[in-house]
């Protein structure tokens, strides 16, 4: 892996590196399990926050596979593969890597934009079309509509990053007055509209007046499971897996939200695999 010497590659930690475990473990079953089936004309892999196709492990200190060659190393493959990411030298980079695979698309551009308008069209449940879709961004990047649109769909299977720490950092503040009016519009454009308000922040009354107390991370998100299944229309969403730094401090959440009750069993066993995996 020489040739990667001179890339700018994310150095990723333990954390990531558990992510991308369960991907690895997930995906060939998926894929299995499509193959098997005669009606299914297309099953594809979609990663929205793409990136290289491979890091640098902070542990390690040597090149690890990313998503994208996680995914395209997976058996039975896949029918189809599209990848997107904003950085151009990352798109050129994941252009020349993925040159040998026929099947495989790589956008340059906002994820939010490309996946609405470009691959979760050619992904419908009526054409007898499914997919697993990445959705990792480094924070509050995300819009709704796209996880929404998701689990409308009943055709695409997420993993999702829920950027807890991008949230207790900006706008989950102690004191919701000092939250800046653009970091909430952030929050917003991730969690659908205000409501995140009235869950990261409980009213009290005191002796003497109406005290406001922010809640924790737990509450934050059960309440966004509870959207994923209630408003976006997952039909099934596993109690996500807090993600920790080696400090144990967490830095996301991984969800999965799924249409279908085989695939929520399967990565329901394989989180449990991983959540007591210690980091080091």
């Amino acid at each position: 892996m020489g040739k990667n010497s001179n890339l700018e590659l994310d150095e990723i930690g333990c954390w990531s590196e558990v992510k991308l475990d369960i991907l690895r473990d997930y995906a060939p079953a998926y894929t299995t399990i499509m193959s098997r089936q005669s009606f299914i004309k297309g099953y594809y892999y979609i990663d929205g926050f793409a990136g290289y196709g491979i890091h640098k492990s902070k542990t390690r200190n040597e090149f690890i596979h990313g998503s994208p060659s996680i995914a395209l190393q997976v058996v039975p493959a896949f029918t189809g593969y599209h990848f997107v990411d904003l950085n151009s030298k990352k798109v050129e980079y994941l252009k020349a890597s993925t040159a040998t695979y026929p099947n495989a698309r790589v956008y340059e551009g906002d994820c939010n934009k490309v996946l609405m308008e470009q691959i979760f069209p050619i992904v419908r449940y009526e054409q007898f079309k499914r997919a697993l879709c990445l959705l990792d961004p480094y924070g509050l990047d995300l819009s709704w509509e796209v996880i929404f649109t998701s689990g409308q769909s009943k055709s695409i299977e997420i993993f999702l990053n829920f950027p807890i720490m991008d949230m207790n950092r900006n706008i989950l503040l102690k004191n919701s007055d000092k939250v800046f009016p653009a970091q909430a519009n952030r929050m917003t454009f991730f969690w659908g509209d205000e409501s995140w308000k009235e869950v990261a922040y409980r009213k009290q009354k005191g002796l003497f007046d109406i005290l406001e107390e922010k809640t924790s991370n737990q509450v934050m998100a059960v309440a966004f499971q509870k959207r994923l299944k209630e408003i976006a229309g997952f039909g099934y969403v596993p109690e996500p897996m807090p993600m920790r730094n080696t400090r144990g401090a967490i830095v996301y959440y991984l969800f999965f939200a799924t249409p279908n009750k085989t695939g929520n069993k399967i990565v329901e066993n394989i989180m449990r695999k991983y959540r007591n995996r210690r980091a080091v």
